[in-house]
């Protein structure tokens, strides 16, 4: 029979690595406050444009 020969091979880690030094010194923004950004933003454009008619 054959002898079995297992190949070794180098674990690969990429993307499991987290980095919390680069999410530190970001500004944090949840969903919640970009979409309600957007929707000021909409109704001021929308303002402006009934009043400079």
């Amino acid at each position: 029979m054959a002898k079995d020969k297992k190949m070794m091979m180098p674990q690969s880690t990429a993307g499991l690595i987290r980095y919390f030094e680069q999410s530190d010194e970001s500004i944090k923004l949840k969903p919640e406050h970009i979409i309600g950004l957007c929707v000021v933003i909409i109704i001021v454009e929308m303002m402006l444009k009934f009043i400079f008619m």
